[in-house]
């Protein structure tokens, strides 16, 4: 008899440990990055802009903001390298509007950013992670995640042709914080994609 109490409460107590684990699994979903990107995917888009000269200077800014009020706002922000990198870094936040102020004019003031079309961006992001990756270069390990803020949104919507590249090459500008070992590599791996001939880069002096 004792046995059976005992073996009642083990497998009571087992369920238990089920139903807690279970619940925190979905909780851990539900707060994930990419549940909390297509949660934001609902709301109305409020703002698209780009840095106006990144086709100029090779590096700029993405942003993509939606809400369903435009005092409460997710956005989405894409570091990208239009000259070989493709896209360097990624970030999704929600935030109130004042705080996405601030971030958009910090980031304007470092270049001018432009409104554009979703459609564009959207096409623009997903052209370049594809060029960048045909000469070894993987967007950011979160874009797949992070890019489908744009959700409903089509890049076939837009008939923008991109040029990716500077005059037909990859051209590889060192960052401030790009070690020599880091440098030699990337360089190496469009060596090894293009060969001598394909090779465009600006060492950091």
């Amino acid at each position: 008899m004792a046995t059976n109490i005992a073996l009642k409460r083990a497998r009571k107590a087992q369920r238990r440990k089920q139903v807690v684990a279970e619940k925190r699994r979905v909780e851990a979903l539900e707060a994930s990055l990419p549940a909390r990107v297509l949660r934001a995917a609902h709301a109305p888009v409020q703002h698209c802009f780009l840095s106006e000269s990144v086709f100029e200077i090779g590096m700029g800014t993405l942003v993509l903001a939606r809400g369903a009020t435009r005092h409460h706002l997710a956005f989405s922000s894409f570091l990208i390298d239009v000259f070989c990198l493709g896209i360097k870094d990624v970030m999704f936040e929600s935030v109130d509007s004042e705080v996405f102020g601030m971030y958009l004019d910090a980031t304007d003031a470092r270049s001018p950013m432009a409104s554009v079309d979703p459609s564009y961006a959207r096409k623009l992001l997903r052209d370049l992670a594809a060029w960048s990756q045909s000469i070894g270069f993987a967007p950011h390990r979160d874009f797949a995640a992070v890019e489908r803020m744009f959700g409903e949104v089509s890049a076939d919507a837009s008939a923008a042709v991109f040029r990716f590249g500077r005059d037909g090459k990859p051209l590889y500008i060192p960052g401030p914080n790009d070690t020599v070992p880091l440098i030699r590599r990337r360089i190496a791996q469009i060596e090894q994609y293009l060969g001598d001939d394909g090779l465009g880069s600006e060492k950091a002096a």
